[in-house]
Protein backbone atom coordinates (compact mmCIF):
# COMPACT_ATOMS: atom_id res chain seq x y z
CA UNK A 1 0.00 0.00 0.00
CA UNK A 2 2.85 2.19 1.25
CA UNK A 3 4.31 1.74 -2.28
CA UNK A 4 1.10 2.55 -3.75
CA UNK A 5 0.66 6.04 -2.64
CA UNK A 6 4.31 6.59 -3.49
CA UNK A 7 4.22 6.14 -7.05
CA UNK A 8 0.78 8.15 -6.61
CA UNK A 9 2.65 11.21 -5.05
CA UNK A 10 4.92 10.43 -7.44
CA UNK A 11 2.84 11.51 -10.52
CA UNK A 12 2.46 14.42 -12.78
CA UNK A 13 -0.75 13.70 -13.00
CA UNK A 14 -3.63 15.00 -11.39
CA UNK A 15 -5.32 11.86 -9.57
CA UNK A 16 -8.36 12.31 -7.15
CA UNK A 17 -10.69 9.34 -5.35
CA UNK A 18 -13.97 9.98 -4.57
CA UNK A 19 -16.29 8.01 -2.62
CA UNK A 20 -19.88 6.88 -3.50
CA UNK A 21 -21.39 10.03 -2.07
CA UNK A 22 -18.79 12.00 -4.50
CA UNK A 23 -16.76 13.22 -1.43
CA UNK A 24 -13.03 13.34 -1.16
CA UNK A 25 -10.80 10.91 -0.65
CA UNK A 26 -7.96 11.34 -1.73
CA UNK A 27 -5.83 13.42 -3.88
CA UNK A 28 -2.10 13.33 -4.84
CA UNK A 29 0.10 16.29 -4.71
CA UNK A 30 0.09 16.98 -8.34
CA UNK A 31 -3.89 17.61 -8.14
CA UNK A 32 -3.43 20.19 -5.09
CA UNK A 33 -1.21 21.81 -7.35
CA UNK A 34 -3.54 22.15 -9.96
CA UNK A 35 -6.75 22.92 -7.87
CA UNK A 36 -4.84 25.34 -5.60
CA UNK A 37 -5.45 23.73 -2.82
CA UNK A 38 -4.22 21.44 0.29
CA UNK A 39 -5.59 17.86 0.68
CA UNK A 40 -6.09 18.49 4.54
CA UNK A 41 -8.56 21.57 3.89
CA UNK A 42 -10.90 19.90 1.40
CA UNK A 43 -10.70 15.88 2.23
CA UNK A 44 -14.35 15.05 2.70
CA UNK A 45 -15.59 17.67 0.48
CA UNK A 46 -18.26 17.20 -2.12
CA UNK A 47 -17.14 17.37 -6.05
CA UNK A 48 -19.49 20.33 -5.96
CA UNK A 49 -18.14 22.04 -3.42
CA UNK A 50 -14.55 21.13 -4.63
CA UNK A 51 -15.10 23.01 -8.05
CA UNK A 52 -18.14 25.08 -7.10
CA UNK A 53 -17.73 26.97 -10.59
CA UNK A 54 -18.15 23.86 -12.47
CA UNK A 55 -21.75 22.30 -12.45
CA UNK A 56 -21.27 19.99 -15.26
CA UNK A 57 -18.14 18.61 -14.06
CA UNK A 58 -20.39 17.71 -10.65
CA UNK A 59 -23.35 16.42 -12.79
CA UNK A 60 -21.08 14.58 -15.25
CA UNK A 61 -19.18 12.72 -11.67
CA UNK A 62 -23.06 11.95 -10.93
CA UNK A 63 -23.61 9.98 -13.89
CA UNK A 64 -20.52 8.19 -13.91
CA UNK A 65 -21.62 7.05 -10.22
CA UNK A 66 -24.60 5.94 -11.09
CA UNK A 67 -23.93 4.02 -14.35
CA UNK A 68 -20.77 2.34 -13.30
CA UNK A 69 -19.35 3.20 -16.71
CA UNK A 70 -15.81 5.01 -17.08
CA UNK A 71 -16.24 8.04 -19.63
CA UNK A 72 -13.32 10.91 -20.80
CA UNK A 73 -13.81 14.45 -21.30
CA UNK A 74 -11.40 16.39 -23.98
CA UNK A 75 -10.54 19.57 -23.33
CA UNK A 76 -12.96 20.27 -20.30
CA UNK A 77 -13.12 23.81 -18.82
CA UNK A 78 -13.04 23.86 -14.88
CA UNK A 79 -13.16 27.08 -13.33
CA UNK A 80 -10.79 27.51 -10.18
CA UNK A 81 -11.76 30.75 -7.87
CA UNK A 82 -8.59 32.33 -9.22
CA UNK A 83 -8.39 31.15 -12.77
CA UNK A 84 -9.93 28.84 -15.34
CA UNK A 85 -7.84 25.92 -16.89
CA UNK A 86 -8.40 23.05 -19.42
CA UNK A 87 -7.96 19.29 -18.60
CA UNK A 88 -8.62 16.40 -20.64
CA UNK A 89 -10.87 14.29 -17.58
CA UNK A 90 -11.03 10.11 -17.22
CA UNK A 91 -13.45 9.05 -14.65
CA UNK A 92 -12.80 5.42 -14.25
CA UNK A 93 -15.16 3.48 -11.22
CA UNK A 94 -13.07 1.23 -8.78
CA UNK A 95 -14.77 -1.18 -6.35
CA UNK A 96 -12.81 -3.99 -3.85
CA UNK A 97 -14.27 -7.01 -3.38
CA UNK A 98 -17.83 -6.04 -1.02
CA UNK A 99 -17.27 -2.48 -1.12
CA UNK A 100 -18.91 0.39 -2.87
CA UNK A 101 -17.92 1.70 -6.37
CA UNK A 102 -15.65 4.71 -5.73
CA UNK A 103 -14.38 7.28 -8.45
CA UNK A 104 -10.89 7.27 -9.78
CA UNK A 105 -10.72 10.93 -11.12
CA UNK A 106 -7.58 11.93 -13.32
CA UNK A 107 -6.87 15.38 -14.40
CA UNK A 108 -4.39 15.94 -16.92
CA UNK A 109 -4.07 20.18 -17.87
CA UNK A 110 -4.25 20.88 -21.37
CA UNK A 111 -2.99 24.61 -21.05
CA UNK A 112 0.19 23.15 -19.60
CA UNK A 113 0.89 20.46 -22.42
CA UNK A 114 0.63 23.26 -25.03
CA UNK A 115 2.52 25.78 -22.88
CA UNK A 116 5.62 23.06 -23.03
CA UNK A 117 5.20 22.78 -26.89
CA UNK A 118 4.78 26.46 -27.59
CA UNK A 119 8.14 27.06 -25.41
CA UNK A 120 10.02 24.41 -27.00
CA UNK A 121 9.04 25.90 -30.22
CA UNK A 122 10.02 29.68 -28.75
CA UNK A 123 13.66 28.26 -27.79
CA UNK A 124 14.35 26.67 -31.72
CA UNK A 125 13.17 29.95 -33.29
CA UNK A 126 15.74 32.13 -31.31
CA UNK A 127 18.68 29.50 -31.42
CA UNK A 128 17.89 29.89 -34.84
CA UNK A 129 17.43 33.38 -34.71
CA UNK A 130 20.40 34.20 -32.99
CA UNK A 131 22.75 31.81 -34.73
CA UNK A 132 22.01 33.93 -38.04
CA UNK A 133 22.35 37.24 -36.13
CA UNK A 134 25.91 36.07 -34.69
CA UNK A 135 26.75 35.45 -38.47
CA UNK A 136 25.51 38.96 -39.76
CA UNK A 137 26.99 40.65 -37.21
CA UNK A 138 30.26 38.92 -37.97
CA UNK A 139 29.76 39.94 -41.79
CA UNK A 140 28.94 43.65 -40.76
CA UNK A 141 31.75 43.90 -38.22
CA UNK A 142 34.19 43.66 -40.66
CA UNK A 143 33.42 46.02 -43.16
CA UNK A 144 32.45 48.45 -40.50
CA UNK A 145 35.50 48.31 -38.67
CA UNK A 146 37.06 49.47 -42.44
CA UNK A 147 34.67 52.06 -43.27
CA UNK A 148 35.36 53.61 -39.24
CA UNK A 149 39.46 53.57 -39.72
CA UNK A 150 39.14 55.11 -43.13
CA UNK A 151 37.36 57.84 -42.15
CA UNK A 152 40.01 58.21 -39.03
CA UNK A 153 42.92 57.83 -41.76
CA UNK A 154 41.09 60.97 -43.94
CA UNK A 155 40.17 63.16 -40.77
CA UNK A 156 44.31 63.17 -40.75
CA UNK A 157 44.51 65.08 -44.18
CA UNK A 158 41.97 67.09 -43.98
CA UNK A 159 42.99 70.69 -43.29
CA UNK A 160 39.33 72.11 -42.85
CA UNK A 161 38.10 71.72 -39.64
CA UNK A 162 34.33 72.06 -41.54
CA UNK A 163 34.73 68.97 -43.72
CA UNK A 164 36.19 67.07 -40.23
CA UNK A 165 33.17 67.30 -39.01
CA UNK A 166 31.72 64.85 -41.47
CA UNK A 167 34.32 62.07 -40.56
CA UNK A 168 33.16 62.38 -37.42
CA UNK A 169 29.79 61.59 -38.08
CA UNK A 170 31.05 58.62 -39.93
CA UNK A 171 33.37 57.21 -36.62
CA UNK A 172 30.39 57.75 -34.39
CA UNK A 173 27.67 56.28 -36.49
CA UNK A 174 30.30 53.23 -36.88
CA UNK A 175 30.68 52.88 -33.07
CA UNK A 176 26.54 53.47 -33.11
CA UNK A 177 26.34 50.48 -34.92
CA UNK A 178 28.99 48.44 -33.32
CA UNK A 179 27.11 48.78 -30.24
CA UNK A 180 24.05 48.11 -31.40
CA UNK A 181 25.78 44.76 -32.86
CA UNK A 182 27.26 44.01 -29.22
CA UNK A 183 24.09 44.13 -28.08
CA UNK A 184 22.41 41.86 -30.56
CA UNK A 185 24.12 39.48 -29.67
CA UNK A 186 24.18 40.05 -25.74
CA UNK A 187 26.87 38.76 -22.93
CA UNK A 188 29.88 36.47 -24.73
CA UNK A 189 30.98 35.09 -21.40
CA UNK A 190 29.58 32.25 -19.23
CA UNK A 191 28.03 33.06 -16.15
CA UNK A 192 29.49 33.52 -12.93
CA UNK A 193 27.30 31.45 -10.94
CA UNK A 194 26.97 31.22 -6.86
CA UNK A 195 24.60 30.68 -4.52
CA UNK A 196 22.30 33.74 -4.11
CA UNK A 197 18.81 35.15 -2.72
CA UNK A 198 16.32 35.98 -5.36
CA UNK A 199 15.42 39.10 -3.31
CA UNK A 200 18.92 40.72 -4.17
CA UNK A 201 18.36 40.43 -7.78
CA UNK A 202 14.73 41.94 -7.30
CA UNK A 203 15.24 45.17 -4.84
CA UNK A 204 18.87 45.84 -6.94
CA UNK A 205 15.95 46.09 -10.06
CA UNK A 206 13.55 47.95 -7.60
CA UNK A 207 16.11 50.21 -6.70
CA UNK A 208 17.17 51.35 -10.30
CA UNK A 209 13.18 51.17 -11.53
CA UNK A 210 12.17 53.82 -8.68
CA UNK A 211 14.99 56.02 -9.49
CA UNK A 212 14.20 56.13 -13.13
CA UNK A 213 10.58 55.67 -13.94
CA UNK A 214 7.94 58.48 -14.60
CA UNK A 215 6.83 60.10 -11.18
CA UNK A 216 3.25 58.79 -12.50
CA UNK A 217 4.40 54.70 -12.65
CA UNK A 218 4.42 53.67 -8.81
CA UNK A 219 6.48 50.15 -8.29
CA UNK A 220 5.53 47.77 -5.66
CA UNK A 221 6.71 44.47 -4.59
CA UNK A 222 5.29 41.05 -3.53
CA UNK A 223 8.18 38.76 -2.02
CA UNK A 224 7.86 35.22 -0.96
CA UNK A 225 10.19 35.35 1.73
CA UNK A 226 10.50 31.45 2.35
CA UNK A 227 12.10 31.03 -1.85
CA UNK A 228 15.28 29.20 -1.42
CA UNK A 229 19.00 30.23 -2.44
CA UNK A 230 19.32 29.70 -6.11
CA UNK A 231 22.66 29.15 -8.07
CA UNK A 232 22.83 32.02 -10.56
CA UNK A 233 24.63 34.65 -11.80
CA UNK A 234 23.17 37.92 -10.36
CA UNK A 235 24.76 40.53 -12.69
CA UNK A 236 22.89 38.69 -15.13
CA UNK A 237 19.47 38.08 -13.88
CA UNK A 238 19.38 41.91 -13.10
CA UNK A 239 20.00 42.60 -16.31
CA UNK A 240 17.14 40.19 -17.77
CA UNK A 241 14.87 41.12 -14.34
CA UNK A 242 15.42 45.13 -15.66
CA UNK A 243 15.00 44.33 -19.60
CA UNK A 244 11.36 43.03 -18.53
CA UNK A 245 10.62 45.70 -16.00
CA UNK A 246 12.05 48.53 -18.32
CA UNK A 247 9.43 47.29 -21.53
CA UNK A 248 6.47 46.86 -18.70
CA UNK A 249 7.90 50.97 -18.10
CA UNK A 250 7.38 51.93 -21.05
CA UNK A 251 3.95 50.31 -21.84
CA UNK A 252 2.47 52.06 -18.79
CA UNK A 253 3.51 55.33 -20.91
CA UNK A 254 3.58 57.42 -17.58
CA UNK A 255 1.01 55.91 -15.69
CA UNK A 256 -0.04 52.94 -13.97
CA UNK A 257 1.10 50.33 -11.42
CA UNK A 258 4.00 47.74 -11.85
CA UNK A 259 4.72 45.40 -9.23
CA UNK A 260 7.93 43.10 -8.63
CA UNK A 261 6.56 39.43 -7.42
CA UNK A 262 8.42 36.60 -6.43
CA UNK A 263 6.78 33.07 -6.26
CA UNK A 264 7.40 29.51 -5.79
CA UNK A 265 6.30 26.46 -7.81
CA UNK A 266 6.08 23.17 -8.10
CA UNK A 267 6.47 20.46 -10.80
CA UNK A 268 7.51 22.67 -14.00
CA UNK A 269 8.50 21.50 -17.26
CA UNK A 270 11.32 23.73 -18.90
CA UNK A 271 11.99 21.90 -22.15
CA UNK A 272 12.49 18.49 -21.56
CA UNK A 273 13.08 18.15 -18.09
CA UNK A 274 10.18 18.67 -15.27
CA UNK A 275 11.68 20.55 -12.17
CA UNK A 276 10.42 19.91 -8.93
CA UNK A 277 10.86 22.92 -7.63
CA UNK A 278 11.25 26.22 -9.74
CA UNK A 279 11.51 30.25 -8.92
CA UNK A 280 9.56 32.90 -10.40
CA UNK A 281 10.39 36.48 -10.67
CA UNK A 282 7.19 38.07 -12.23
CA UNK A 283 7.13 41.68 -13.52
CA UNK A 284 2.85 42.62 -13.34
CA UNK A 285 1.77 45.63 -15.16
CA UNK A 286 -1.91 47.22 -15.30
CA UNK A 287 -1.02 48.73 -18.97
CA UNK A 288 -2.62 48.49 -21.93
CA UNK A 289 -0.86 44.11 -22.47
CA UNK A 290 1.00 42.87 -25.71
CA UNK A 291 -0.13 44.06 -29.04
CA UNK A 292 -1.98 40.71 -30.56
CA UNK A 293 -0.09 41.08 -33.84
CA UNK A 294 3.42 41.18 -31.57
CA UNK A 295 2.33 37.85 -29.53
CA UNK A 296 4.05 35.42 -31.56
CA UNK A 297 7.15 37.46 -32.10
CA UNK A 298 7.42 39.82 -29.04
CA UNK A 299 10.73 37.21 -27.67
CA UNK A 300 12.47 38.04 -31.85
CA UNK A 301 15.44 40.40 -31.94
CA UNK A 302 14.66 43.76 -33.53
CA UNK A 303 10.83 43.08 -33.16
CA UNK A 304 9.14 46.09 -31.25
CA UNK A 305 5.91 48.18 -31.00
CA UNK A 306 7.57 51.20 -29.97
CA UNK A 307 9.52 53.97 -32.88
CA UNK A 308 12.23 54.45 -30.73
CA UNK A 309 12.59 50.67 -29.90
CA UNK A 310 15.84 48.63 -30.57
CA UNK A 311 13.43 45.13 -29.85
CA UNK A 312 16.35 43.77 -28.11
CA UNK A 313 15.20 44.20 -24.37
CA UNK A 314 12.93 40.37 -24.24
CA UNK A 315 15.24 38.91 -26.62
CA UNK A 316 18.32 39.60 -24.74
CA UNK A 317 16.66 38.47 -21.11
CA UNK A 318 15.37 35.11 -23.16
CA UNK A 319 18.92 34.35 -23.57
CA UNK A 320 20.15 35.33 -20.43
CA UNK A 321 16.98 32.71 -18.87
CA UNK A 322 18.03 30.30 -21.27
CA UNK A 323 21.93 30.19 -19.55
CA UNK A 324 20.43 29.81 -16.22
CA UNK A 325 18.19 26.46 -17.70
CA UNK A 326 15.02 28.90 -17.29
CA UNK A 327 12.78 30.68 -19.43
CA UNK A 328 10.83 33.62 -19.49
CA UNK A 329 6.70 33.34 -20.41
CA UNK A 330 3.77 35.86 -20.29
CA UNK A 331 0.27 36.19 -19.88
CA UNK A 332 -1.19 39.47 -21.12
CA UNK A 333 -4.51 41.09 -21.60
CA UNK A 334 -5.47 44.99 -21.47
CA UNK A 335 -4.88 45.59 -17.78
CA UNK A 336 -3.24 42.86 -16.80
CA UNK A 337 0.12 41.35 -18.06
CA UNK A 338 2.93 39.91 -16.62
CA UNK A 339 6.28 38.71 -17.96
CA UNK A 340 7.85 35.88 -15.66
CA UNK A 341 11.42 34.65 -15.13
CA UNK A 342 11.37 30.81 -14.32
CA UNK A 343 14.52 29.47 -12.80
CA UNK A 344 15.08 25.88 -11.63
CA UNK A 345 15.89 25.46 -8.12
CA UNK A 346 19.41 22.95 -8.48
CA UNK A 347 18.52 21.22 -5.07
CA UNK A 348 14.77 20.70 -5.86
CA UNK A 349 15.02 19.35 -9.44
Amino acid sequence: MDSTKAIIDNLTTAVLLLGPDLCLLAMNPAAEELLDVSANQVLGTSAEGLLSETALFAAALARAAINGAPFTEREMRLALPTHTITVDCSVSPVSESGGEARLLVELVQVDRHRRITREEQGVARNTSVRALMRGLAHEIRNPLGGLRGAAQLLERQLVDDALKEYTQVIVHEADRLQDLLDRMLGPRGLPNKRRINIHEVTERVRALLSAEAPPGVHVNRDYDPSIPPVHADPELLIQATLNMARNAVQALDGHGELQLRTRIQRRFTIGQICHRLVVRIEVHDDGPGVPEELREQVFFPLVTGRSDGTGLGLSIAQSLAHQHGGLIEYTSIPGDTTFSLVLPVENGS
